[in-house]
């Protein structure tokens, strides 16, 4: 089977051209000390998964802090991170598994709130793929977000646990929402990697089942072997050091935000989000069902768990091409820290 082998090349060359604009740019934000506006990136504002992000927004959390923060949405993890890479926002709502990668890359950029410590990922099956396990993706075409994506790895981890090898099936860009869903309807995958409330809408028009839930530790553990932290607000290092007092306000809206999510219902977190949302889930019972259904993965307290850190570089340093042979060089401390949530909890 082909795959998609070339993904590597191709990451590499997106993160030299995001380099490269970098160094074009003005002097980073960073130097202008606490600044009050912050611009962040979010791997899909209407994911579930980084649902914290726009409901701060909304809540007025961080208006409360005194901040002005700029939202935009980038539906690849891979493609947010390299415009963190290339100055061109402050921070980034994604995947922790980022900062490992970057970090062999000689990046360092650190999670400061973590919002997750499960993936809150789900491998959906299509009704009649014939697969019962991921030992049936041999001669499967798998969706992913995008090559280099973390759900690339994830997917690689789980079919090589099985024993399936990376050229015994075929890895296909679905991203997520009306184009994941189209492809596993029309048969351009038979499987594939998503999130709610693409997950939701997919069991809702009976188009696929759930072979692989990561909504919940216990799925996670059983997949991946442990706990593995994901959605997060990410940012380069030197702005964490150069903006203290910024991060800080950052963390105290979004740890507040986590609290709000763990103590309301689906359907009260849906009614504070854009009624955009809704509509393109499915509708409101479907988008606040889909809500519910994830919102168990977000963590109280917006801290890292160490041993789930641990858990993330070891599924990374098998698969990610970056990562592989590397991972007795990679500092995991660099990579996040509690401060910031812990002070906000605190």
């Amino acid at each position: 089977m082909k795959t998609t082998q070339r993904r590597a090349v191709t990451a590499a060359a997106v993160i030299a051209l995001g380099l490269t604009v970098s160094a074009c740019q003005t002097q980073s934000k960073a130097a202008s000390g606490n600044p009050a506006e912050v611009s962040i990136m979010v791997g899909g504002l209407d994911k579930v998964i980084y649902l914290p992000a726009e409901l701060t927004e909304r809540l007025g959390y961080f208006k409360d802090q005194g901040l002005t923060v700029k939202l935009q949405s980038q539906p690849s993890g891979a493609n947010a991170e390299t415009a963190l890479v290339a100055g061109q926002v402050d921070g980034v709502v994604g995947f922790y598994d980022h900062t490992i990668d970057l970090q062999t890359k000689g990046k360092c950029i650190r999670s400061v709130v973590q919002f997750a410590n499960v993936p809150g990922e789900v491998e959906i099956v299509g009704k009649d793929a014939g697969i019962t396990g991921a030992k049936d993706f041999a001669g499967k075409k798998l969706g992913i977000t995008s090559p280099g994506s973390s759900t690339d790895f994830l997917t690689q981890y789980l079919a090589g646990k099985a024993g399936a090898a990376t050229d015994e099936y075929t890895t296909v860009a679905a991203g997520a929402g009306a184009t994941f869903i189209a492809a596993l309807q029309n048969g351009g995958i038979d499987a594939g990697m998503t999130t709610d409330p693409t997950a939701q809408q997919i069991k809702e028009k009976g188009l696929g089942d759930v072979l692989l839930d990561m909504r919940t530790e216990e799925g996670t553990r059983a997949a991946l072997g442990g706990l593995y932290p994901a959605s997060s607000l990410y940012m380069d290092c030197d702005y964490v050091e150069k903006n203290p007092q910024t991060v800080q306000k950052l963390a105290n809206a979004l740890v507040k935000t986590l609290a709000f999510i763990n103590t309301h219902s689906g359907q009260e977190i849906a009614q504070q989000m854009p009624g955009e949302y809704a509509s393109g889930s499915g509708g409101a019972a479907s988008y606040a069902a889909a809500i519910d259904a994830s919102k168990g993965m977000f963590t109280a307290t917006g801290v890292m768990d160490p041993d789930g850190a641990q858990n993330v570089l070891t599924v990374l340093s098998q698969f990610n091409p970056n990562v592989k042979g590397k991972a007795g060089t990679v500092d995991l401390g660099k990579t996040y820290t509690t401060e910031f949530a812990s002070k906000a909890t605190g």
